[in-house]
């Protein structure tokens, strides 16, 4: 026996009869004597519903409101799988955010996790009831209800998990695990067996969907299993853990792209200190997280920095970098929101020479052009026209070796 948190995202409990199938699958965990927590998320499509429902009223609401209101979809589904529970004579409570007491900063719609004081879940385990809580959200110090940001249920899980010190935490979607490339991009992709948790950070951060980058760092800040699984097999998934000895076999681990990038370039800028300062010190004001930086001196004593931005916050970014370009003497300010990011990962990478150079001699053949590079110890992205994303993952796939026989 042990203590399990399962969680069971969107298309996993898209519709009635999906979540009678997850109760199936969470009675089968409990009748074998498993201590059981199942976070969820709002039925598939109910968040964007209620953005829209709140557009309707404002084109921009009130944060604050709208946290309340997006918090109703995970409501919902606590409940309606608490009762099929019930039903199905497994004991069950349902809880939101806030009587777990996730305790959370006060960033509306993106708030970040402080606090998780367990004590009602433990009471609920010690009765030996399923608790299933409602994932995405929490409260902030004042009693508000805030939510986790997109993809924020597995920040939830993840977290839950750790503060209970569970056994594992099972994250239940609709692909039965990890790949080495997206599947719809890549026939070829394999799923991997175990993967690393600064892999699968490395993964998150450049575009793999599979899980959100925050509870990839939860896990691997207190070291919690995590199993990544389909809701609609019996498969074994993958399982995101410590690094072993094994996994240095692997050079590459994974080829990823992420098509949700927008470029923005400030053209001849004074090369003085402090102007990288007056550029991204507005920049981070305005809540916008810059990924990519590079920056050429030119013989005149000017330079020219390009950095990259999320395609969301793209208008924004570059209305604000027109405004400092302006006030700094930049000669010209410019965007693109047409290009994408190829990145490999691989633990091997850190004991293996000549990973950049591959990337880029295939890349070279294919007739695709590198704008931009950053690299990590573990991960090589690259910046190139968004319409040879696809093309770029499936020859990089192939080069290291990645396809299935």
């Amino acid at each position: 026996m042990g203590l399990i948190v399962q969680k069971f995202g969107g298309t996993s409990v898209a519709d009635i009869d999906r979540i009678r199938n997850v109760a199936r699958r969470v009675a089968g965990t409990y009748r074998r004597g498993d201590d059981l927590v199942v976070i969820v998320s709002a039925m598939a499509g109910v968040t964007d519903g209620l953005i829209g429902l709140a557009r309707k009223v404002n084109d921009t609401p009130d944060k604050r409101e709208l946290d309340a209101l997006l918090a109703t979809g995970e409501q919902t589904t606590a409940t309606l799988l608490a009762m099929t529970l019930t039903s199905m004579n497994i004991p069950a409570r349902s809880l939101m955010g806030f009587q777990v007491e996730v305790r959370t900063d006060h960033c509306f719609g993106n708030a970040r996790i402080q606090d998780i004081r367990v004590d009602r879940v433990r009471r609920l385990l010690q009765e030996r009831t399923v608790a299933v809580v409602a994932g995405f959200q929490g409260c902030d110090a004042e009693g508000n209800i805030t939510t986790l940001g997109r993809g924020g249920s597995d920040t939830s899980a993840v977290a839950i998990a750790a503060a209970l010190k569970a056994d594992a935490c099972e994250i239940y979607t609709d692909v039965t695990g990890v790949f080495t490339a997206d599947p719809n991009v890549v026939p070829k992709a394999r799923k991997i067996d175990r993967i690393c948790f600064e892999e699968m950070l490395e993964m998150a951060s450049i575009g793999a969907k599979v899980l959100q980058i925050r509870s990839v760092e939860f896990a691997m800040k207190y070291n919690v299993p995590v199993h990544v699984r389909s809701s609609f097999s019996d498969e074994e998934g993958t399982m995101v853990v410590q690094e072993d000895n094994g996994m240095e076999r692997v050079v590459v681990s994974a080829v990823t792209m992420n098509k949700n990038d927008a470029r923005i370039t400030l053209r001849k800028v004074p090369d003085t200190p402090g102007i990288a300062a007056r550029i991204f010190t507005p920049v981070a004001a305005a809540g916008i997280c810059v990924d990519m930086i590079i920056q050429n001196t030119r013989a005149s004593g000017k330079t020219d920095l390009t950095f990259t931005v999320p395609k969301g916050d793209y208008q924004t970014a570059l209305a604000i970098g027109r405004t400092v370009g302006g006030e700094i003497g930049a000669e010209d300010v410019f965007g693109d929101d047409t290009i994408a990011k190829v990145s490999v990962t691989g633990v091997g990478m850190r004991s293996h020479p000549g990973v950049a150079a591959r990337m880029f001699a295939c890349l070279a053949r294919e007739g695709i052009n590198i704008q931009m590079i950053s690299t990590s110890e573990i991960r090589i992205s690259c910046l190139i026209e968004q319409k040879y994303a696809e093309l770029a993952v499936q020859a990089l796939h192939t080069e290291f070796g990645l396809d299935a026989s």
